[in-house]
């Protein structure tokens, strides 16, 4: 009888790229990032087959996530892969709430964003194990093995297992249309690649027009350095946009409370679709104050969200309209299918944040579940969508006129390439 498919080892990488150059990314709080990814690639008994995941950074500090990975993924080493996903809220458990680990967390922080990073190899070394793509792996399973995937721990005031069942069982008559929906046209998505801060206008201008030409209709700018500068740059766009494209502004969470509202105000006149991390992203009571103040129009966040227990908070107060989940910031697959089941229960549209390396490859698995599994629908949902360093992953997402194409490879896609492991492994890499 062969020997079960086991973790023998794992690497890890401290993977930097220089962004900050020409300023792509480039933000109100976050000036002059470089996009980085603390990176590992777990390894098994089986020739020629491993896991790889990662979590996002922009910089300085990405070399504690490697070493928060490295003390995560020891936990796995000689684990039979069958055994740590029979059921993987067991698996989230025991990587986030560690009896020594926790201390330094729990479910927060570095260490959160280190299990994001190994939870999510675990899910693609089982992706790949199957072979499959991990959103057509997760569409298949039964609503009651989805449910067992979750953590319901801290959320029944606002969502049982019996309610999300409810939910998923729903939604199981239409799945195969969906997928077929979506392997013909794709999942929409917005792009921020026109709208950075460090952008001068013309190139702002010249962005914007060719994604325009590449079938983009959604357009997001970054905002809150200087109001002047704001409504001139947000003039630029919406000329360039047209009066019929959907236009969202982000703060990247520079705004107190009272002039955020008041900023918001002077930039209505551009008709935003949503506005986005007005001010601190811990602050829900603050959240649910400019909401209240801006209504119609809606506040989107959550790519700051620690985990399940915040978003639950944020849509309990009625402080998020557009739930921005991010695949690295929560703790891998089982915290992102809690998260779509709250946003479907309170009726909050889920657009994933993906501004940086590897999470469009990400964050097209997320959005295709929710549509074929959760929400069922693509009303007021686009998925977000960057411009930058795809060449540097083995499977990069496919765009068709602003629209994600799925995924047809195995795993969750984000295995970087030999070549940028050599170019912009950065000297404080831990592994």
């Amino acid at each position: 009888m062969p020997a079960p498919l086991t973790i023998t080892a794992f690497d890890t990488y401290d993977l930097r790229f220089p962004t900050s150059e020409h300023l792509d990314g480039s933000d109100a709080m976050n000036p002059d990032p470089d996009y980085s990814a603390a990176y590992v690639v777990l390894h098994t008994n089986a020739d020629g087959l491993r896991g790889f995941g990662m979590t996002f950074t922009i910089g300085r500090g990405n070399e504690l996530c490697v070493q928060a990975i490295i003390s995560i993924a020891s936990l796995l080493v000689d684990q039979p892969l069958e055994a740590l996903m029979r059921r993987p809220v067991d698996l989230y458990r025991r990587l986030t709430a560690d009896s020594q680990l926790r201390w330094v967390g729990p479910e927060k922080g570095v260490i959160h964003l280190a299990a994001a990073a190994v939870l999510n190899a675990v899910w693609d070394l089982w992706a790949r194990l199957r072979g499959q793509p991990l959103w057509r792996l997760v569409c298949g399973m039964t609503p009651e093995e989805f449910v067992a995937s979750v953590d319901f721990r801290y959320l029944a005031d606002a969502l049982t297992p019996a309610q999300a069942l409810e939910l998923l069982r729903a939604q199981v008559a239409g799945r195969e249309a969906r997928v077929e929906r979506l392997l013909e046209a794709g999942y929409p998505s917005y792009t921020t690649s026109a709208g950075w801060l460090g952008y001068s206008d013309d190139a702002l201008r010249e962005k914007c027009r060719d994604l325009k030409a590449r079938g983009w209709s959604h357009f997001k700018i970054k905002v809150g350095r200087d109001l002047g500068d704001d409504l001139r740059r947000s003039g630029v766009l919406r000329r360039e946009m047209g009066p019929d494209a959907r236009m969202m502004i982000d703060a990247n969470q520079v705004w107190d409370v009272p002039q955020a509202i008041e900023w918001i105000g002077h930039l209505a006149r551009f008709d935003p679709w949503f506005v986005e991390e007005p001010t601190h992203p811990d602050d829900v009571l603050g959240h649910a104050a400019i909401a209240r103040a801006i209504a119609p129009l809606r506040v989107a966040t959550g790519e700051m969200c620690h985990n399940r227990i915040m978003f639950k908070q944020f849509m309990q107060a009625g402080a998020m309209q557009v739930c921005q989940l991010d695949s690295c910031r929560l703790g891998g697959m089982s915290e992102v299918l809690a998260v779509l089941l709250l946003a479907a229960r309170f009726g909050v549209p889920v657009c994933p944040h993906a501004g940086g390396v590897g999470l469009c490859e990400y964050v097209q698995h997320l959005s295709m579940i929710d549509f074929v599994c959760v929400s069922g629908t693509l009303e007021g949902r686009v998925a977000e969508y960057s411009d930058h360093l795809h060449e540097h992953l083995h499977d990069p997402v496919v765009m068709e006129r602003g629209c994600y194409m799925p995924p047809r490879a195995p795993g969750y896609g984000v295995r970087f390439t030999d070549a940028a492991l050599g170019r912009f492994e950065h000297p404080a890499a831990g592994g």
